[in-house]
């Protein structure tokens, strides 16, 4: 069950980031925070959306925005992934499913004909009061980083 909802302040959480820190969401107030959520690090199609958002960082910089991918990986895996891509922002390791599940990205998924546990890919936009603005769910990595950057710039004006 989610402990979410578009309209209503964020619960804090602690994120274990890449580069040995640790933070809280409410540390983000004052910034608009995107929280992307993806499968598995060094997979094609989260690599392509990790490459997305590092193209478009500096857009999300002159709107004030901080990018953070989360995904169930260890911090060690997180550190190797944002360093063989050069992300310019940081990953978040979520190994014990906490940031998962107030977020509510863990679904059953069908691969190779099984049923497996895992996130589905999925964005959240949370302002500068810790209110969650915007949400996508079952997110397609193809021109998704220009919806982002879109609806940040919407909440703006």
């Amino acid at each position: 069950m989610s402990q979410i909802a578009v309209g209503k302040l964020i619960p804090d959480a602690e994120l274990h980031l890449t580069g040995d820190k640790s933070a809280n969401l409410t540390d983000f107030r004052g910034k608009i925070l995107v929280l992307y959520f993806y499968p598995k690090a060094s997979t094609p199609g989260c690599t392509q959306e990790g490459l997305d958002f590092k193209a478009a960082i500096n857009k999300f910089k002159r709107q004030t925005a901080v990018v953070i991918g989360v995904s169930r990986d260890a911090l060690k895996t997180q550190e190797n992934f944002k360093a063989k891509q050069e992300f310019p922002f940081d990953l978040a390791a979520d190994p014990d499913e906490k940031l998962c599940t107030t977020f509510d990205v863990i679904r059953l998924k069908k691969m190779y004909g099984r049923e497996v546990r895992g996130i589905e890919r999925s964005t959240f936009i949370i302002d500068a009061d810790g209110i969650l603005r915007f949400e996508w769910r079952k997110v397609k990595v193809k021109d998704h980083v220009n919806q982002v950057l879109a609806a940040i710039k919407a909440l703006k004006a």
